[in-house]
This record gives structure tokens, C-alpha cells and sequence, in this order.
């Protein structure tokens, strides 16, 4: 477990994603689905501070604001549901539009298309609600900034310091709800300590890696963390 914590978290620091749709695999067959989120939401603040900490220089802090605003009220809906719901026809639903996502967005550039300030926010005030609920729905943030013009390390950067925020609301929502467990603490603190090295080996990579080049790894990841949703909530 501790090994692909610190794969998770090399991959997720060169495509700002991946750590939520890769631990599941491991921590699902240990401690069941019930406590995944929980678990994600704490070892997150692991990853996520370290790669602000690595790439803080390339944080586009206007549209963290302009996330942050819209998606922290229905990220605490997202997380109340969770305690409530299954995220199974969500996770489907969700997959799907990630699946189709690449493509619109690469149409959208071609026509000189792209999400503004007010698109960003709509699309954070239902981003909210997912990621509360959800582990692996981080690919929704990537695909907004990216649509919002945010490229390269910025993404990395931006998404981390967006997800510490929202991760913050997650784990008071859940705690509150009592569904944080000192099984759910082991976990979290064990896959976060290990996963720490993993944002400074993958900016080694991102700051010698050519835009486009990053911005095809991070299309790549989106499609794949689709696949891997749809495939989840279809098992």
C-alpha cells in the first residue's frame, strides 16, 4: 500500500491527478468502500500541501478565489450526501462527461473557445458537490482550469491549493458526521506521510516538460480517470 501511496502521489503531482482514482484499488480490498473517502479526503492534505509547497510560484490565486467561493458551500452538501448516499449512478454519470470532456474541450480550442470567470464559477458550484461526495473527481477541477486557460505547472498548482480548502470542508463534514474512525486516521496518515516525496519527484518533470506535452498527459489522465469511474460504478 505504502508503494503505489507514493506512485499515487508522483503521478498525481505531474498530472494533478490521480492519487484519488489509483488508492481506491488498494484500500477498497483492505477497509471496504465505506471509509474511502474519508480516508482520501485526510491523506489528500498530505499531497496537496506538498505540491503547493513545490509549485507555489505558479498558483493562479484569482482562480482559486473564484473556485473556492462557488464550491465550498455544495462540497459540504456533496459530503453530507455521502453519509447518506451511495455515489455509485453519480460516479457513472460523472465518468461520462470526463470520458467526453477531452474531446469538447479540444473542439472548444479550436474554435478559439474558452470558459471565462463566470463559466469557471458555474462549473465550480457543481464541481462542489461532486468532489464532497467522491474520491477521483479531481479530473472535473483539471478540465475547468484548463478550459479557463490555466496550463502547465499552473494547473498543479491551482488544483492543490484549491483541493487543501475543499479537503479541509470534507474532513469537518465527515468528522461531524462521525464517520471518521481511528482505522480511517491510520490509514490516512499512513498513505499521506508516505505519498509526501512524491510532489517534489514529479515537479523534477513538469518544470523540464514542454506545455503541450503536459497538456497532452493531462487529457490522457482525464480520459482514463472517466474510464476508471464509469468502470467502478458499473462493478
Amino acid at each position: 500500500m505504502a508503494g503505489v501511496a507514493l506512485v499515487a502521489s508522483v503521478v498525481g503531482g505531474v498530472s494533478g491527478y490521480g492519487t484519488g482514482a489509483l488508492m481506491p484499488l488498494v484500500l477498497v480490498p483492505l477497509v471496504g468502500a465505506e471509509p474511502m473517502v474519508p480516508i482520501i479526503a485526510i491523506s489528500a492534505m498530505f499531497t496537496n500541501s506538498s505540491r503547493v509547497f513545490a509549485f507555489l510560484k505558479y498558483v493562479d490565486w484569482r482562480r482559486t478565489a473564484i473556485v473556492l467561493v462557488m464550491a465550498v458551500p455544495t462540497c459540504v452538501l456533496g459530503a453530507w450526501g455521502y453519509t447518506r448516499l451511495s455515489s455509485a449512478g453519480a460516479a457513472l454519470v460523472i465518468g461520462g462527461m470526463l470520458i467526453l470532456s477531452v474531446p469538447l474541450r479540444r473542439l472548444l480550442k479550436y474554435h478559439g473557445v474558452k470558459v471565462g470567470d463566470v463559466g469557471l464559477a458555474l462549473g465550480s458550484f457543481g464541481y462542489g458537490v461532486v468532489v464532497g461526495g467522491t474520491a477521483g473527481s479531481g479530473v472535473i477541477l483539471l478540465s475547468l482550469l484548463m478550459a479557463a486557460g490555466v496550463e502547465g505547472a499552473g494547473v498543479i498548482a491551482t488544483d492543490a491549493a484549491i483541493s487543501i480548502v475543499v479537503g479541509i470542508v470534507k474532513i469537518s463534514v465527515f468528522g461531524i458526521a462521525g464517520v471518521i474512525t481511528a482505522q480511517v486516521i491510520a490509514f490516512a496518515l499512513l498513505t499521506g506521510l508516505v505519498a509526501l516525496p512524491g510532489a517534489f519527484l514529479a515537479k523534477t518533470f513538469v518544470e523540464r516538460m514542454p506545455v503541450h506535452v503536459h497538456t497532452a498527459i493531462l487529457d490522457v489522465v482525464v480520459l482514463l480517470g472517466g474510464i476508471f469511474l464509469v468502470w467502478g460504478a458499473v462493478h
